[in-house]
């Protein structure tokens, strides 16, 4: 039910968030402590504002109401993906290029499924992931799991 619910949100905020000049990166809907909370991630080119969290809660929490997805109360928050911000499309490897991050494969490639390492491109379906050691490895983005990036704080 979860799972349907965050499908059909994405359906219905996308064009919204587009419009308003932001990226949506992923949706949450689970049950926590305070109750039912719908979070949305966004960012933008040149880092996302507390404006645009602003403007984005209003606008979208008038569109969820209209379009009356959820029958049951629920918290709406938005919020920036943080500097581990997930790396969920194919773009978003080349966008973050040159920027450190760590990857999880659902099969094993030389013998390991878990890689940090700086991005370095990426073509043909793979990344090419620059590891702490100097080595190149090349992973089929087919077999990514799991992919952030890990910032040197």
């Amino acid at each position: 039910m979860s799972a349907l619910i965050v499908e059909r949100v994405k359906e219905v905020a996308l064009p919204l968030l587009q419009e308003l000049g932001l990226e949506l990166v992923e949706v949450e809907f689970r049950r926590e402590a305070s109750g039912w909370v719908l979070r949305l991630y966004l960012d933008k080119n040149g880092g996302l504002t507390l404006v645009d969290c602003q403007r984005a809660s209003e606008e979208l929490s008038d569109l969820l109401d209209v379009e009356n997805l959820i029958d049951h109360p629920y918290s709406l928050e938005i919020s920036s993906p943080g500097l581990n911000r997930p790396l969920s499309r194919e773009g978003d490897f080349l966008r973050f290029m040159g920027q450190r991050a760590r990857l999880t494969t659902s099969q094993a490639i030389a013998g390991q499924r878990r890689f940090l390492g700086t991005l370095k491109g990426f073509e043909g379906g793979r990344i090419s992931l620059e590891q702490e050691d100097g080595t190149v490895v090349l992973i089929p983005y087919a077999l990514i799991s799991k992919a952030r990036l890990a910032p040197v704080l």
